[in-house]
């Protein structure tokens, strides 16, 4: 039985540009994560670490021009920055960045957890009136919704408890990742001007991101919803507003209503893997001709296009994601993310386990032998990004590339058996 008919939920917003976490699962969401360089804004952190506020405020009272411009009111602003100070420790996770990368099955391990699951059906069953209606309302899976709302707060449970105001105006005064945050302050303060939440109940993450869809303001002013209808966008103690504001975002970035996000797959053992498979979309017809079956037994679908996605190894799972797969990454720019809000959405709506086991065994790059990876193959003609030790898709789409061109199985996965080999090659 199906224990939910609901749908899923939306998508937060730009997250730090979930966007800068890619994630909140924290910064390691398996890579998820992107990290700035804090160059820019070290002199001004450390001189406000060692007390220097008059520069703080100096940076308050220069904002003012520019929120009355976009329409705030000197009663909102005077509301919304009393009893803000810099906050030291907020521009501290700045640089916070993990040495090791997650395996992908560690991560899922944690994101598709028994008690995640069971703590969803619960709450599934509680909304399934605002699954439903969100679901008819913008054609969004209800599963989908379920993920990432268990991904994003535990379904409202863990919100972050840092003043969106006092984080906002903090990384924006040092200056960190230059005008970003300066604007999701001003958007920030444009929510308090509209009146959906009070400045002491507009809390979230150490980065801005809010309440239980972890919208930045920017986002929350874009696609928060008032789906109850009580006047207000309350993504913070509102459910149904959370669970609309979500299905508004990813049908706003594309969502196609019944649409799978993929399917596990079986590979035949004489499969001609190329890199395209995994980086241009074919159609499920042609993969089927190719021997490619569902590992649940099910046929493919006869219609619509896929591209492999290869986590892992080829030991391990093995997937076929279409377009909505992508939108999902457009909350949150992380294939390991995405894969956790598709696979937990399918475990709370009873749609069974993977197939496959994960490829437990296999050792991991540390973050030097990534960045020596990386190194490799730039030199070698091949564009793998910034050399930032970080195994995300641009290696793995390098990486392809490499294996396909010495003729190994382009798999994508960045291993230790590949980097001996590409030093042997100097």
């Amino acid at each position: 039985m199906k224990m939910f008919r609901t749908s899923q939920r939306g998508k937060r917003c730009v997250r730090v540009g979930r966007l800068l976490f890619g994630a909140m699962l924290t910064f390691a969401a398996a890579g998820a994560s992107t990290v700035v360089a804090a160059k820019p804004h070290q002199a001004r952190y450390e001189a406000a670490k060692h007390r220097d506020l008059s520069g703080f405020a100096k940076f308050v009272r220069d904002i003012w021009p520019i929120a009355e411009a976009k329409g705030v009111s000197r009663a909102t602003f005077d509301a919304a920055f009393k009893n803000v100070t810099f906050d030291a420790r907020i521009v501290s996770h700045t640089k916070n960045q993990a040495e090791f990368a997650k395996p992908i099955w560690q991560y899922l391990a944690s994101a598709v957890s028994s008690s995640r699951i069971d703590r969803g059906r619960i709450k599934a069953a509680a909304e399934h009136a605002w699954l439903e209606k969100a679901q008819k309302t913008y054609g969004v899976s209800e599963s989908v919704v379920m993920g990432i709302w268990g991904m994003e707060t535990e379904y409202g449970a863990f919100e972050g408890s840092d003043n969106v105001i006092r984080a906002l105006a903090s990384l924006a005064y040092v200056h960190y990742r230059g005008d970003y945050f300066r604007d999701e302050l001003i958007a920030a303060l444009a929510i308090l001007e509209e009146g959906d939440i009070a400045p002491r109940l507009m809390v979230g993450s150490w980065a801005g991101a809010m309440g239980q869809t972890q919208f930045m303001p920017s986002s929350f002013n874009e696609y928060a919803v008032d789906f109850d209808g009580d006047g207000r966008r309350d993504i913070w103690r509102d459910s149904a507003d959370a669970i609309g504001s979500t299905a508004n975002y990813l049908a706003k970035h594309g969502w196609i209503g019944g649409l799978a996000w993929g399917y596990e797959v079986i590979l035949p053992e004489d499969f001609a893997l190329l890199a395209k498979d995994s980086s241009a979309p074919s159609s499920f017809a042609s993969f089927a001709e190719r021997g490619v079956k569902r590992a649940d037994g099910e046929a493919l679908p006869r219609h619509g296009e896929a591209k492999l996605l290869i986590p892992s190894s080829l030991k391990g799972p093995v997937f076929l994601v279409t377009d909505n797969f992508n939108v999902i990454k457009s909350y949150n720019n992380s294939t390991s993310y995405a894969l956790g809000v598709a696979l937990l959405g399918d475990a709370i709506a009873e749609r069974g386990a993977l197939r496959i086991a994960w490829p437990t065994h296999e050792r991991q790059l540390t973050a030097a032998q990534v960045r020596e990876m990386q190194s490799q193959l730039r030199k070698l003609g091949y564009n793998v990004g910034e050399i930032d030790g970080r195994a995300g898709e641009t290696l793995r789409a390098a990486v392809r590339s490499y294996q396909e061109e010495i003729g190994a199985a382009p798999d994508g996965n960045p291993s230790l058996a590949l980097l001996a080999q590409m030093k042997d090659r100097r």
